[in-house]
């Protein structure tokens, strides 16, 4: 039985990056975004009953994110729809994965919204990455389209970083490569020492 890493952080910590360090040293990601990519892409599991809820939200056979996120912005009763016909596919996709990988010693669970979607209890450990908030901020604006309003927008949905690492087994501090790649093996050496 696998040993299940959490691995969360808000937005422009440094998760994508920290997720690759593990792949580099042998663990299985599994990543929930990359899942509902997949999912709502043409022959995804969620297109036919996105369509059957949401008809205007789909476009070359897949779910277009543009039209989703618009429709949810005009309606918000329709997120828990949504959240209804994604959240059990998004489910089947990682108990998949696990069963997958059943054998490799340590997987890593790759979930933004690890906390606030209540999924602590389903880990044996969770690692948060983090940097200060001037980093994370230069971090995010420097992506193409992302505007200071859409950050705190983000931020606002999520849990406050203190409290993520209050409540983490383990901090990977993601100011430098080289200390990312340190806290990563340390998690490794002591999940496996003490398997």
């Amino acid at each position: 039985m696998s040993y299940k890493l959490g691995l969360t952080g808000s937005i422009g910590m440094g998760k994508t990056t920290t997720a690759q360090m593990f792949r580099d040293m042998g663990c299985p990601v599994w990543d929930a975004d990359e899942a509902v990519h997949r999912l709502y892409s043409a022959g995804g599991a969620a297109v036919a009953p996105v369509a059957r809820a949401f008809p205007t939200a789909i476009a070359a056979d897949a779910v277009d994110r543009t039209a989703l996120k618009h429709l949810l912005a005009d309606d918000p009763a329709a997120l828990s729809r949504l959240e209804a016909i994604v959240h059990p596919l998004v489910a089947a996709d990682r108990a998949e994965f696990l069963a997958r990988h059943a054998a490799d010693p340590v997987v890593i669970l790759d979930i933004p919204l690890l906390f606030e979607a209540g999924y602590r209890d389903q880990m044996d450990g969770v690692a948060v990455v983090s940097t200060d908030a001037d980093t994370q901020r230069a971090r995010v604006l420097a992506r193409g389209g992302m505007t200071p309003d859409t950050l705190q927008m983000i931020l606002s949905r999520q849990m406050p970083d203190a409290d993520k690492r209050a409540r983490a087994d383990w901090i990977i501090p993601t100011d430098t490569l080289d200390g990312a790649r340190a806290a990563v093996r340390q998690i490794l050496d002591k999940v496996k020492t003490d398997a």
